[in-house]
């Protein structure tokens, strides 16, 4: 007979399976330490130190998403020494660039300084364009922390903006890879990679060039894991805030896997698409098609009433003109030709439904076994 393992945290003793981390223990039972570099189904690297925890018996704070729980081990997530040392994580991560958000300081003139300064280098007025939508602030708010403390690191790198899906901004990049974990261990596309060493440390591409001239499929998995405001979608950066939005859960259509979607929807527009976390069967991950193929959605040349064509030319009508017709002439060409006349053809952008009725259709209406896939065409 074994002996379950037990493990303190924060006063509770709590059994726990080999080679569980602490992170993985604490969360499993409702207990929240902080991370921003941690990637679930990744391998840990603990490079941000926001999830240090105290071990008793430990000389030093320990990283929870990277330390394996130990039988007897008493562990305190809160203690004033964890609290201490991640506030100055903290503010020194908001001191690693344009970090511009309300948090940043006051309205004093060091203040607007730095705030002009960053607005040339980012080409907008507004304040980080993922103010409201960032575990950083975030955890700045939850510790009370303010960037005033340390002076802003200068910004080594200019904005990449040559890419057609995604905006790379350096200088609010805070260097805790998981954006890589992503982009090698999750879609491993092995596109991105950190690069140089110390103070000019940068995530770069193969041959540290563009998105666009490297390896990378534009998955937007980079962009959905990153923390803070370094990968943005182009076409909602600065044009939507997370409050203005409403989601909506859908399944994309581009394919048969089936992948789940929200739809962030803005006065009625679909302005932006992420993958919904944890759900089967893409488990957040979506193609580039998923993610960024949505604005055929708006499009103004998009058919909103059916066509007939006559005497060359196309006219409107209603639906069930439209429909009367189709049903006419479907049924004249039968009648003359025989069924085996017809065809149908499905789509791969269409649910399992919808291709089912379309095979009762073929098959029970126009009485033909003549229907195939656009996928083998």
């Amino acid at each position: 007979m074994t002996t379950s393992k037990i493990i303190t945290i924060n006063g509770r003793e709590l059994t726990f399976e080999n080679d569980e981390t602490i992170l993985e223990v604490a969360r499993r039972n409702g207990i929240e330490i902080p991370t921003l570099c941690h990637l679930k189904g990744t391998q840990p690297t603990g490079a941000c130190r926001i999830c240090v925890v105290e071990v008793e018996g430990a000389r030093n704070l320990m990283p929870a998403c990277c330390t394996p729980a130990a039988d007897k081990m008493v562990v305190r997530t809160e203690s004033p020494q964890v609290v201490a040392a991640r506030r100055l994580i903290i503010q020194l991560m908001l001191a690693s660039g344009n970090h511009n958000c309300a948090i940043r300081g006051s309205d004093n003139q060091d203040w607007t300084a730095f705030q002009l300064k960053v607005q040339e280098e980012d080409g907008s007025s507004d304040l980080c364009p993922v103010w409201g939508d960032c575990r950083l602030q975030d955890l700045a708010y939850r510790y009370q922390v303010s960037g005033e403390r340390f002076d802003a690191t200068v910004n080594r790198y200019p904005i990449e903006d040559v890419n057609p899906f995604i905006v790379r901004d350096f200088s609010r990049c805070i260097l805790c890879g998981r954006c890589v974990q992503a982009c090698c261990e999750v879609q491993v596309n092995n596109a991105i990679s950190f690069g140089y060493r110390g103070p000019f440390s940068k995530i770069i591409a193969a041959g540290d060039r563009p998105l666009k001239d490297s390896d990378c499929v534009f998955c937007g998995e980079c962009v959905q894991v990153c923390p803070v405001g370094a990968l943005v979608e182009k076409e909602a950066r600065y044009r939507v805030r997370p409050w203005e939005t409403g989601k909506v859960r859908t399944t994309c259509t581009y394919c048969g896997v089936g992948c789940q979607i929200l739809l962030h929807v803005k006065d009625g527009k679909v302005v932006k698409v992420t993958g919904v976390p944890d759900s089967p069967p893409n488990h957040g991950s979506l193609c580039v098609k998923g993610r960024f193929g949505f604005d055929f959605i708006n499009s103004e040349k998009r058919l909103t009433k059916p066509l007939i064509k006559e005497n060359g030319k196309f006219r409107e009508a209603d639906w069930d003109e439209a429909l009367d017709l189709v049903a006419g002439r479907f049924r004249e060409i039968v009648e003359k030709n025989g069924s085996e006349s017809v065809g149908v053809l499905t789509s791969a952008r269409v649910t399992n439904e919808e291709n089912y009725i379309a095979n009762k259709f073929a098959r029970a209406v126009l009485k033909t076994n003549n229907i195939d896939h656009c996928a083998r065409l």
